[in-house]
């Protein structure tokens, strides 16, 4: 078996099917591994208050890996931050006047607040499903944006999220990260905000080599995570491009793809 000391796990279509639960089989999983004391640490998109609750449900004990990257926090010692990249506030009302100008709807984080012009039927379901707080601010061209941690477009026309995603990737060349997180999410955040950076921070924080560190997902933005790993894991249910640079691709998340990853690269053990 691999020596892995660090497991790195997508959220939304990886551990966490679409009802957003993860099946019994992976919450069992990664409790053995928590009580063996291999690290596993949660990489996701998701604002950090989504992240606590997601974490502590799974009973994990290491800090969490928020908004692609952009923030790192210890839930266990008083939420304390470990590294955390905002964007510039110019760029960020930049990208604001054009999600307007195409009148694409978008959400705002601010230190970790949501935040959203206008009521919408697509923030009402993003919150139900993730159980979390938002707030209607009007428009949003007044507002101080220091702290923005990013900013996130949502449309159900996924040609229309596909489009916006490669032509604003152009526009902001080098000076933001623009990546679709599902079908349905485009993202902006700082170039220096990406999984991989956060998972080489952690990785360096503990003294763990790449090759000790198993990573998986199932879309483009982890892409960078799975870079930042010795064994890359694809899910069965991911993007063509994702399994391009995964050195495994396993079952989908219906049927427990990461118990069986873990089963094959860290111990059948832990995926019983």
């Amino acid at each position: 078996m691999n020596n892995v000391k660090m497991l790195v796990l997508d959220i939304d279509g990886t551990i966490f099917k679409k009802d957003y639960k993860a099946t019994q089989r992976v919450q069992d999983t990664l409790k053995r591994l928590v009580q063996d004391g291999i690290k596993v640490v949660l990489c996701t998109g998701r604002m950090y208050a989504a992240t606590k609750s997601i974490a502590l449900e799974l009973g994990l004990k290491d800090p969490v890996i928020c908004y692609q990257g952009g923030l790192i926090k210890d839930f266990v010692n008083n939420d304390k931050t470990l590294w955390e990249v905002s964007m510039d506030t110019k760029l960020a009302a930049d990208v604001i006047q054009n999600l307007k100008k195409r009148n694409v709807f978008f959400n705002l984080y601010i230190n970790d607040v949501l935040m959203v012009e206008h009521d919408d039927r697509l923030v009402q379901e993003y919150v139900d499903d993730r159980n979390i707080q938002y707030k209607v601010i009007g428009n949003c061209d007044d507002i101080n944006l220091d702290g923005i941690n990013k900013i996130l477009a949502i449309d159900d026309d996924v040609n229309l999220i596909s489009n916006l995603q490669k032509e604003m990737a152009e526009l902001y060349k080098d000076k933001l990260y623009v990546i679709r997180s599902t079908p349905r999410f485009c993202e902006f955040s700082d170039p220096k905000a990406t999984k991989g950076n956060a998972v080489r921070f952690l990785a360096s924080k503990w003294n763990i080599k790449k090759e000790e560190i198993m990573a998986c997902g199932d879309q483009d933005n982890d892409i960078e995570m799975l870079l930042a790993a010795g064994i890359k894991v694809a899910m069965g249910n991911a993007t063509e491009d994702l399994k391009k640079v995964a050195t495994y691709i396993t079952d989908s998340v219906d049927n427990d793809g990461v118990a069986l990853a873990v089963s094959k690269f860290i111990g059948e053990k832990y995926a019983l």
